[in-house]
């Protein structure tokens, strides 16, 4: 006997495809998930490798002020299902989490796996299927095209959610290849977010490769992160310069600030204590608690140093050779356009639904982007499956 329910599709295991299959699971379609790896959610499990920050627990105006200019539908989507939702969704799957001093939000057990196990297990039991290594290729007539191990597939569906990533990580299954289903106009062009910035080091700088750069303040554009950050062999990584990424590439100038909670006259006070027979470093180490990376990267950006020192201590540029590639960002800007949709459906392709970082939207590291993955999903399989059971 035939299955009497709507027969709905996703393409992509990420957090946004599985929730959207969830949705529309509970809603009562018979749901089946497509994913080009040979297993799901590899890029959230890789996420989770640096404790899964699902979302960060600060009032609504501005947790929506990250994500910038914020399209209506993404803003409704983040306010239905908000950081205190996603603390219950993560509680109700068994795993409990906590809020650190940054207001990030992280599992209990700082893992992807133990969550994504309990998922998975909630989605086989609401009959969600799931179909590995299946590579979308676009439509025929219709119909949904895969290439998979045991050759071609053509798949007729009643609706499908479409949620195949950005354009980075493209070894954990996000490689941007389906912009090439959809006309050119349609996708604004992939840009790096949350990525690394390239840097030329000077021969003296090795030795601090690998070297945290703690209790310093980052601006650019107006924007201010007290984020860490990495001295690495390329140039700057971590969470601080990530949170600049949308600034810098606006065209902002990166300034760093070795003393944030220090003015500039409390530094030339310092400063201006007798040096003595005693190195500059020792005494930037000694007045001003200045650690031999951050002295480094002084003596890399400053040089040749004015005579007043403490302006450049508390604005030192940044100079750097752009972004890191594309590839290496955590994620992208840029994708298929809002205006376009209709809430997240295709307006020119009724019953064809998008979600996550296909989308054109931008959000930072610090629980913005897993947190909007899961709106757009969740809003996203809402809209499919009341598509395919009311018309």
């Amino acid at each position: 006997m035939a299955d009497p329910r709507p027969n709905m599709v996703v393409i992509g295991a990420g957090p946004a495809g599985l929730m959207a299959a969830h949705e529309m699971a509970k809603a009562g379609c018979a749901v089946r998930v497509m994913d080009a790896m040979p297993s799901v959610g590899r890029k959230f499990l890789m996420a989770g490798k640096s404790g899964l920050n699902l979302t960060k627990n600060e009032p609504m105006d501005r947790f929506l002020s990250a994500y910038g200019k914020c399209p209506d539908v993404l803003q409704t989507a983040l306010r239905e299902f908000d950081p205190e939702a996603v603390m219950h969704w993560a509680t109700d799957l068994g795993q409990e989490v906590f809020t650190g001093s940054t207001k990030r939000v992280f599992p209990k057990s700082m893992k992807a796996s133990p969550l994504l196990r309990s998922w998975m297990a909630q989605l086989v039991n609401l009959g969600v299927t799931f179909h590995t290594r299946w590579v979308w290729q676009g439509w025929d007539a219709g119909a949904l095209v895969f290439d998979t191990a045991e050759g071609p597939q053509t798949v007729t569906c009643d609706g499908v959610v479409l949620a195949l990533g950005g354009g980075s990580w493209a070894r954990l299954g996000s490689n941007g290849a389906w912009v090439q289903h959809f006309p050119r106009d349609n996708v604004q062009p992939f840009l790096p977010s949350n990525v690394g910035l390239n840097l030329r080091w000077s021969d003296h700088m090795q030795r601090h490769f690998g070297q945290p750069i703690k209790g310093c303040s980052l601006s650019a554009g107006g924007e201010t992160t007290r984020g860490e950050f990495v001295i690495s062999k390329s140039g700057l990584e971590g969470g601080g310069i990530y949170m600049m990424t949308r600034a810098v590439r606006a065209g902002h100038d990166l300034v760093l600030d070795l003393c944030p909670d220090l003015s500039v006259k409390d530094v030339q006070q310092k400063l201006a204590r007798p040096q003595g027979k005693t190195s500059l470093a020792n005494h930037l180490r000694r007045c001003l608690k200045l650690t031999p990376a951050q002295i480094a990267l002084l003596n890399e950006f400053g040089r040749p140093f004015p005579a007043n020192l403490a302006p450049l201590i508390k604005a030192l540029p940044l100079q750097h050779a752009g972004f890191a590639p594309l590839d290496h960002a955590i994620s992208t800007a840029g994708g298929f356009r809002f205006d376009l949709l209709d809430g997240f459906m295709i307006r020119d392709q009724p019953g064809v639904f998008l979600a996550g970082e296909m989308l054109n939207w931008d959000a930072p590291t610090g629980g913005y982007l897993i947190n909007g993955c899961l709106a757009t999903g969740r809003m996203a399989g809402r809209q499919a499956a009341d598509f395919a059971l009311n018309g």
